[in-house]
């Protein structure tokens, strides 16, 4: 399907353009992180695809009414992303996010021989040629420590973590939503995914499990920004259940109550009530914030990326950045972004 190549103003901090050999320009992030070789990680823009209004561009969700043709050419556009920085880049597996904790390894999926094209295709139009849609895999998280398949989460205000190693060939992608990252009694998506991402790299490197959590490097993208984020009192109670009164100061830090001289953030869920009752009030999260404190109580101390100011909100930025919540109600949907990270296999040492 031909699509026109977009004009693209100067990017702001952080973000690259990629010209591709037809002329196409995309727009990207790439991690400012001290990653090993070995690792290959980006953040795709909206700017660059080929998708119309409310898509407009880049879409690369199959879940959220775009046609299935322009999905295709523009996760078709990813690739070519992903070949200009490696050569032989993998194929990325999209897989079916549910705000929950379940971490898929890619190195199953390599060593069953399950057929990666159809790997997380979770479209209506999936495996149209034969009439089949397959069972999508379910999966808040994807890690690897082999090359072959990329690890690939979708947003549109969700915070992405992507997680390497600085000895141990492994990395990850977490989708991490207030939900996934609150999860039950203090354990979400990250302590799930850091388990199993630890446990990855004793496997390789055989280094204790706090070791193995000091030298993991955590790279936190672009979501919806606390100046945006309102949210009720269960929000900020399910981040304060279970954890010992010690560690409830630095989670209350996270959260602001909205100050009554501004206006309510763009498509806010409700406006704030009068003032009443704790469970009436209305809070500003700071997702970066909460993920940070989440790491750091894992033993993760290298933490890169979102620090919760401006340039990395997804709502406030709407040149860059698909929002859920900014475009859903005003526009009726959104598209979607992708973070990836894969092992370079031309730049990964041997097998440990």
């Amino acid at each position: 399907m031909p699509c026109p190549p977009p004009f693209i103003p100067i990017a702001p901090p952080g973000l690259h353009t990629l010209q591709l050999d037809d002329g196409r320009t995309l727009a990207l992030l790439r991690p400012d992180w001290p990653a090993p070789p070995w690792v290959r990680a980006l953040f795709t823009t909206r700017q660059g695809g080929c998708s119309p209004a409310p898509w407009d561009g880049w879409n690369l969700g199959d879940h959220v009414g775009d046609a299935p043709a322009r999905v295709a050419a523009n996760r078709a556009l990813l690739q070519r992303a992903m070949t200009a920085l490696d050569a032989r880049a993998p194929q990325p597996v999209f897989v079916q996010q549910v705000h929950g904790c379940d971490v898929l390894p890619l190195d199953a999926l390599l060593r069953d021989g399950l057929p990666p094209a159809g790997a997380g295709c979770n479209g209506p139009d999936c495996d149209a040629a034969v009439g089949q849609r397959p069972a999508p895999l379910v999966a808040d998280a994807a890690l690897t420590s082999q090359p072959g398949l990329a690890c690939t989460m979708l947003v549109a205000d969700c915070l992405p973590v992507l997680l390497a190693h600085r000895q141990a060939r492994v990395v990850a992608a977490i989708h991490a939503g207030w939900r996934g990252l609150a999860g039950q009694n203090g354990q979400g998506v990250l302590e799930h995914s850091l388990a199993r991402f630890v446990q990855a790299v004793q496997r390789r490197c055989g280094l204790p499990a706090a070791q193995a959590a000091r030298d993991t490097l955590a790279w936190l993208g672009p979501c919806i920004g606390p100046a945006a984020f309102e949210v009720g009192a269960e929000v900020r109670q399910a981040f304060l259940a279970g954890l010992p009164t010690s560690a409830q100061a630095a989670v209350v830090r996270c959260f602001a109550a909205p100050s009554p001289a501004l206006p309510p953030a763009p498509s806010a869920v409700q406006a704030s009530p009068a003032p009443g009752t704790a469970d009436q009030m209305r809070w500003h999260a700071n997702l970066p914030a909460l993920a940070r404190l989440r790491l750091q109580a894992l033993g993760v101390e290298a933490i890169y990326g979102n620090d919760g100011s401006a340039p990395w909100c997804t709502l406030g930025n709407a040149q860059w950045f698909f929002s859920h919540r900014r475009d859903a109600r005003r526009l009726g949907s959104s598209g979607r972004m992708a973070a990836c990270i894969w092992i370079d296999e031309a730049q990964a040492p041997l097998p440990q």
